[in-house]
């Protein structure tokens, strides 16, 4: 068990901080005021009661302070510091920001005026001035010329940036904005970071650590350090402040006390671990079960993507050889090899988008390398077509036509006994004519038909490659991703080991050190008892 003296020198642990509702805050203000003020009572001759100077604070009491409100011990401190005693001018854009600024700031004790720069004169010259700019851009140059001008008159200057809620990178703004001042020459100026919204969001909430954290209590000891008066002066508002701060050091020792008592840490050390717990195995299934889901899904996808496009391939292919001759005929092979290939490229297009998109849907990175096969081959040539019987058929049909088309035509010729006889060369070569013809027109036909069957093969042949291929693809990828998962789902279950490691020592150690906390705190209550 620790000591409870290094314990009671200890910060106590900001978020269990909370500040008291309004009537208990209340009676603690007046009855430390009634301590405070008491010792400085005197009688005066006429029998009124005056004010004279209160004695300082033991070293003890300010400790405690310190301990449990640094932004009261500042203001006391600020109060005890030689200033201006007299106000503020405010250098700030002119929003509702800079208007929320004034109204939490006037809210504190004491009040502190916040002039515009137009009320300035020679005779109300201002203790310092406020300048104030948005946390979300660095200091600009208009600004710096601002600070040099005021610097050069002898006025102190004060720096916010308001609004830091609202922006991630404040840090490196404001970094970047004190490296400016340093590389102007104002390397002592330092800028505050305070959010107005967080300080009425704490006033609502009754926190006194996110109004800590929203650094209004910082910027009110500051410019009540640049406006307090003379030690000797006012006796009556460091009375007030004093109290105050008081009050509200001993209600976060009391809300203290109460979190500790009622077990209030433990508690949520239990109900985090438990949610730790149940979520061990860091998403694995959840992951698994989405990725096998949408690799199906693109797989699906490019299987319907890819038979239109053979459909489509198949289509054009048959309008090609309707409109093709004997020649045309004989070289279509390497056309719709050239064809394949150019779909071939349009499929490896669409696998990357698919992959690409189910990378996204998971939430994963996309692979880096994905195997490239080449455009798939569509067979064999087509064997020459075997004449058959059909062949022989439209020879003695087509001879058949031409004898009767020879006669028909000579048959004038007959009329005449002396040319009857030339008729039979003239119908033989006529029906020769038409026989070739008909046996021509019936055979590129034929060649048509049987290269239409071929390129339905071949396609056929062409639409299982492609599939292989997205199928091999599909797989790698899921592979790919389900390591991804697993690696991640560990990554995370090993985080949440370590974790439930700590909370368990945590708790272990607040149920070891609780009663050397509350002994500390009510030591520490004691400690402004005395006062």
């Amino acid at each position: 068990m620790p000591d409870s003296d290094q314990f009671a020198a200890a910060p106590p642990d900001e978020p269990r901080r909370a500040v008291p509702p309004a009537a208990a805050a209340q009676r603690s203000v007046t009855e430390a005021v009634g301590r405070v003020t008491e010792p400085g009572i005197a009688r005066s001759g006429d029998g009124a009661r005056a004010l004279v100077a209160e004695p300082a604070l033991p070293e003890a009491v300010e400790a405690v302070i310190e301990r449990w409100n640094p932004q009261g011990i500042a203001l006391l401190r600020a109060m005890d510091q030689s200033g201006g005693g007299a106000g503020v001018v405010l250098y700030a854009v002119d929003d509702a920001n800079t208007t929320l600024l004034r109204t939490e700031l006037a809210r504190f004790e004491p009040r502190v005026d916040l002039g515009d720069p137009g009320s300035v004169t020679p005779v109300t010259e201002p203790a310092a001035a406020l300048i104030l700019f948005d946390a979300g851009s660095v200091i600009g140059a208009d600004t710096l010329a601002l600070i040099d001008r005021l610097r050069a008159d002898g006025t102190r200057v004060l720096l916010a940036m308001n609004g830091f809620h609202a922006y991630q990178d404040w840090r490196a703004i404001r970094e970047r904005s004190v490296a400016l001042l340093a590389a102007r020459g104002h390397a002592d100026l330092d800028v505050l970071p305070v959010s107005a919204r967080l300080a009425t969001a704490a006033r609502a909430a009754d926190d006194s650590a996110l109004l800590d954290r929203s650094g209004l209590a910082g910027l009110h000891a500051a410019l009540a350090a640049a406006t307090a008066q003379t030690p000797t002066d006012g006796p009556e508002r460091r009375a007030a402040v004093r109290a105050r701060v008081l009050a509200d050091t001993r209600a976060r020792i009391d809300e203290q006390i109460a979190a500790l008592r009622s077990g209030t840490e433990s508690t949520r050390i239990r109900e985090e671990r438990v949610a730790l717990l149940a979520g061990r195995d860091g998403g694995r299934q959840t992951g698994l079960s989405a990725v096998r889901s949408q690799v199906q899904l693109a797989r699906v996808d490019l299987t319907t993507e890819l038979g239109a496009m053979v459909r489509a391939l198949h289509t054009r292919s048959r309008a090609e050889l309707d409109r093709c001759d004997r020649a045309e005929l004989r070289v279509y092979a390497q056309r719709l090899q050239q064809a394949t290939s150019e779909i071939s490229v349009a499929v490896d297009a669409a696998i990357d988008e698919r992959v690409a998109e189910t990378a996204r849907r998971i939430g994963t990175a996309e692979p880096a390398l994905r195997r490239r096969d080449p455009a798939p081959r569509i067979g064999p040539d087509p064997e020459p077509r075997h004449r058959g019987v059909e062949d022989h058929l439209m020879i003695a049909l087509g001879a058949s036509a031409g004898v009767g088309l020879g006669r028909l035509v000579v048959a004038p010729l007959s009329l005449v006994p002396t040319l009857d006889v030339a008729s039979v060369p003239v119908t033989l070569l006529l029906g020769a004519g038409a026989a070739a013809w008909v046996v021509r027109a019936r055979g590129q036909l034929a060649e048509r038909n049987h290269m239409a069957q071929w390129v339905s093969e071949a396609l056929v042949n062409v639409k299982a490659q492609f599939e292989q291929r997205v199928a091999a693809v599909l797989v790698d990828v899921e592979a790919e991703f389900a390591e991804h998962v697993v690696r991640e789902s560990t990554a995370r279950a090993v985080a949440v080991d370590r974790r439930v490691a700590e909370l368990d020592a945590l708790g272990r150690r607040l149920v070891a050190e609780r009663p050397a906390q509350l002994s500390a705190c009510e030591r520490d209550i004691s400690a402004l008892d005395r006062l």
